[in-house]
């Protein structure tokens, strides 16, 4: 479809994010350890960009993969740090052809969207953590596109995994939502952003 070749998402994913895997060892699998690595593999960040407009019923949502280029969880100074490098994104969008996923990919890290040249990079850092049970809220501040905002990420404890998700809009990191047909189809402003956070096996002082 010729929206296709233009419109994308945001991050990135859900970014984007956020990307966010946002955990500090609050529970009691991360109390023996100052840092705690993680299982990349088995770790997932997910990016939802989806479809509006007039004519959306022709268009596509997105689904986005954010690898974790680096990334630590501090127990002594309960802190999370995360890196994402915007070239390593990939779309993934089930049922699409291999030439539409590659033309999202291109509009997604180009100029009109993400624009990895000028900003390859993609990070969160934290700064405040307050737990509940299983739940912890993480306070701390995303870098995207060259903006830098705070936000606040629900993360909870389950079946050895820390999951979540956030919202986003895509124009307060100064990202204008993709359109074409004079908006009669474009994506949405907000994306969401979700992760499933594997601890590794052993941990590392």
């Amino acid at each position: 479809m010729l929206w296709l070749r233009e419109a994308w998402f945001f991050p990135s994913k859900r970014i984007l994010p956020p990307i966010s895997l946002l955990v500090l060892g609050l529970t009691p699998v991360l109390a023996f350890a100052q840092r705690l690595a993680m299982d990349s593999p088995k770790s997932s960040v997910t990016i939802r960009v989806f479809k509006s407009g007039l004519f959306s019923a022709l268009a596509h949502d997105h689904t986005i993969q954010a690898p974790v280029a680096t990334g630590n969880i501090d127990m002594q100074e309960k802190s999370v740090n995360l890196a994402f490098n915007v070239a390593d994104m990939k779309v993934l969008d089930p049922g699409e052809s291999d030439s539409n996923r590659k033309d999202i990919d291109a509009t997604m890290k180009g100029p009109k969207v993400l624009d990895a040249a000028q900003f390859p990079t993609i990070s969160f850092a934290s700064s405040s953590v307050k737990t509940s049970g299983d739940r912890s809220d993480v306070t701390g501040t995303l870098k995207l596109h060259g903006a830098s905002r705070q936000i606040t990420v629900p993360v909870t404890w389950h079946d050895g995994k820390y999951l979540g998700s956030v919202s986003l809009k895509q124009t307060d990191y100064g990202i204008t939502p993709v359109k074409i047909a004079g908006g009669a189809v474009r994506v949405k402003d907000e994306i969401t952003i979700e992760f499933s956070i594997v601890p590794a096996s052993g941990a590392i002082q």
